[in-house]
């Protein structure tokens, strides 16, 4: 049962990016505004069964079980805003803080512990 409910998530999950990484199109005072956020979601699924003997922790010498969950976010970063001008892309600057925040701190490190490296090459010489 589990194995069927995962696969049908899985087979899922590509109609879901699109329409909530994308909102819903509406317009106002003129201009059409298209939302845009960055979607990350998971899921998973457990099972078991068995008959295990008896022990002092365990005194029926039985097994079962079974369980899931997952769970998601959504962070607007922007929208995509139509006007007499065209198309633009108007950004969440708050968002785009959160969004590029790990991955500058991921760069930062790697450029630190690159640095401590040649420091210590220069110091085995």
């Amino acid at each position: 049962m589990a194995e069927r409910l995962v696969e049908k998530l899985a087979g899922s999950v590509p109609s879901w990016g699109a329409r909530i990484a994308y909102g819903e199109k509406s317009t106002v005072g003129g201009q059409d505004i298209v939302p845009v956020a960055i979607v990350a979601f998971g899921f998973g699924a457990g099972e078991g069964s068995g008959e295990t003997p008896p022990t002092e922790k365990l005194p029926q010498g039985k097994g079962e079980g079974s369980g899931g969950g997952g769970g998601g976010i959504s962070l607007p970063i922007g929208a995509y805003v139509s006007g007499p001008g065209g198309t633009v892309f108007k950004p969440n600057s708050i968002a785009l803080v959160i969004a590029v925040t790990p991955i500058v701190m991921s760069v930062a490190a790697a450029i630190a512990g690159i640095s401590a490296a040649r420091s210590a090459v220069k110091l085995l010489r």
